[in-house]
């Protein structure tokens, strides 16, 4: 009896989600010895392009329910990568800054990412590349998706 194949290919959303999945798993495992997970990373990132931002600010910007957040800037903060100041503009809150070591991690980090990608996307040319990114930016924005952050921030810390 011959044993049945798996398809070759199949509907577009399972591909991007099992490619997604993949992808996401391999990443985490290669930030391990950094200490870091995806999201720390994330958090890393976003400060890195808006330093001065209020716990608040962040949470709105990363979908994330902000007792996560608090839990995921402490662990920051308690590794010496990000720190709260007191906010120039409003004493009741705190901006968000990373420290001169977590602008060191994140460049790993990215470091890290890049070297990803070039694995995750080697059975693509350069040309190739370029055209599926361009096709995922316009899912992505057709979707709604914010530029930048992962939709998975959502849903932590929810059941």
């Amino acid at each position: 009896m011959k044993q049945r194949q798996p398809p070759r290919s199949g509907p577009t959303a399972f591909l991007l989600s099992q490619v997604g999945a993949h992808a996401a798993i391999r990443f985490a495992q290669k930030l391990g010895p950094l200490g870091l997970a995806p999201p720390h990373v994330g958090i890393l990132r976003a400060l890195s392009e808006s330093a001065g931002m209020s716990q608040q600010q962040l949470a709105t910007l990363l979908g994330l329910h902000p007792s996560r957040l608090v839990a995921l800037v402490d662990d920051l903060e308690g590794r010496g990568l990000a720190e709260r100041r007191e906010s120039p503009d409003d004493r009741r809150t705190h901006a968000l800054a990373l420290t001169e070591d977590g602008k060191k991690t994140l460049a790993e980090a990215m470091r890290i990412s890049s070297k990803h990608q070039d694995e995750l996307c080697a059975a693509l040319d350069a040309k190739e590349r370029e055209q599926l990114a361009q096709l995922l930016e316009k899912i992505a924005q057709q979707q709604g998706l914010t530029p930048g952050v992962h939709p998975g921030f959502s849903k932590m810390g929810k059941k």
